[in-house]
C-alpha cells in the first residue's frame, strides 16, 4: 500500500481569509479616478435639475401624462424624488456596472491579476473581497443621489410633505421613510446588473467591455419592455419593475411589485454570481 501523500507546506503565519483584506481593495477602490469621476457626476445632477427648473420655469409632466416631475419643485422630499425618477432607469446603471464590471478585468488587464493569486490569495476570496467592496460602493452611489438631492432640494424648495401628482401627500417624516424603503429597492432592482456586469468581468481581460456589456444588455431589457406585443412575458424582465417603487409613495403603498421586482433581480443575481464564482474557479488566469 502507498503512503499517503504528504499535506502541502504552508507558510508559517498564512491564513488564506486574511489574504486581500475589504479595508484594503476599499482603499485601492476609492482611490481610483473612476470612482472620483463618478461620484462627483452623481453629486453635480440634483444642482444640474435645480438649475434647470430655476431657468425653465416650473416643471410639467410629458405627453400631458401626470408624473413626480409635476411636483419636484413642492418641497425637498419631491425633489429627492424626482432625482430618483429620472435617474433610476439608466443613470444609476452606471455606476453599479461600472464598480462590478470593472474590478476583475481592470486587474486582468493591469497584468496584476495572477500577482494577486500567486501571493497567494485564494480566487474564492479574491472574488468575495472584490464583489463586496464593489456592491458596497454601487450602494454608496444610490444613497448619494437621493440623499443629496435631499439637501438640496430642501434648501432651495423647504422642508415639507412630499405632494403626491394624483392627489394628496404625505408628511414629511413619513416621506422620509417611504424615500428610504425605495433607495432599497433601487438597489435590489440593481443588483442583477451588478451580477451580470461581475459574471462578464470574470470572463474578459478588457474592463471596458464588461461595463459596456453591463449597461448594453441592462438598455436591452428596457427596450424589450416597451415592446407591449411581449405581454406577460415582460413580467419576467428586471426593466419591468424598475419603477414599482412608485407604489410606495402613495397614502396606500402597494408592495406586490416591489416585492416581484426584488425577487426576480436577486434570483437572477444569484444565478449569475455563480456562474462568475464556478467560471472563475477553473479559469486559466495568464494576464
Amino acid at each position: 500500500m502507498s503512503a499517503p501523500a504528504a499535506p502541502p507546506e504552508v507558510a508559517p503565519g498564512y491564513r488564506p481569509l486574511r489574504t486581500l483584506p475589504l479595508r484594503v481593495e476599499l482603499a485601492r477602490q476609492l482611490r481610483r479616478r473612476r470612482t472620483l469621476v463618478m461620484g462627483a457626476v452623481l453629486a453635480l445632477l440634483p444642482f444640474v435639475l435645480l438649475l434647470a427648473f430655476a431657468v425653465g420655469g416650473e416643471p410639467g409632466g410629458r405627453n400631458g401624462r401626470v408624473s413626480l416631475m409635476d411636483t419636484a419643485t413642492a418641497s425637498g422630499p419631491n425633489f429627492a424624488a424626482t432625482c430618483l425618477f429620472v435617474s433610476a432607469g439608466f443613470l444609476l446603471v452606471i455606476p453599479v456596472a461600472l464598480f462590478c464590471g470593472d474590478t476583475v478585468a481592470s486587474e486582468a488587464g493591469w497584468s496584476s491579476l495572477r500577482y494577486l493569486l500567486a501571493a497567494p490569495v485564494p480566487r474564492a476570496r479574491l472574488l468575495v473581497s472584490k464583489l463586496t467592496v464593489a456592491l458596497g460602493l454601487s450602494l454608496a452611489a444610490i444613497v448619494l443621489l437621493p440623499l443629496l438631492a435631499l439637501v438640496v432640494g430642501s434648501l432651495a424648495y423647504g422642508w415639507g410633505p412630499l405632494e403626491i401628482p394624483t392627489g394628496g401627500a404625505l408628511p414629511a417624516g413619513t416621506a422620509l421613510q417611504r424615500l428610504m424603503i425605495v433607495t432599497g429597492y433601487v438597489f435590489a432592482s440593481q443588483l442583477v446588473t451588478a451580477g451580470l456586469a461581475f459574471w462578464l468581468s470574470t470572463r474578459t481581460d478588457a474592463p471596458l467591455g464588461a461595463v459596456g456589456g453591463a449597461v448594453g444588455l441592462t438598455i436591452l431589457g428596457n427596450v424589450l419592455d416597451a415592446v407591449t406585443a411581449l405581454g406577460d412575458w415582460r413580467d419576467f424582465l428586471p426593466a419591468h419593475w424598475q419603477f414599482a417603487w412608485a407604489d410606495a409613495l402613495q397614502p396606500q403603498p402597494e408592495w406586490g411589485g416591489m416585492i416581484q421586482g426584488t425577487a426576480l433581480s436577486v434570483t437572477y443575481a444569484v444565478v449569475l454570481l455563480a456562474l462568475a464564482f464556478r467560471g472563475f474557479r477553473g479559469k486559466d488566469v495568464v494576464s
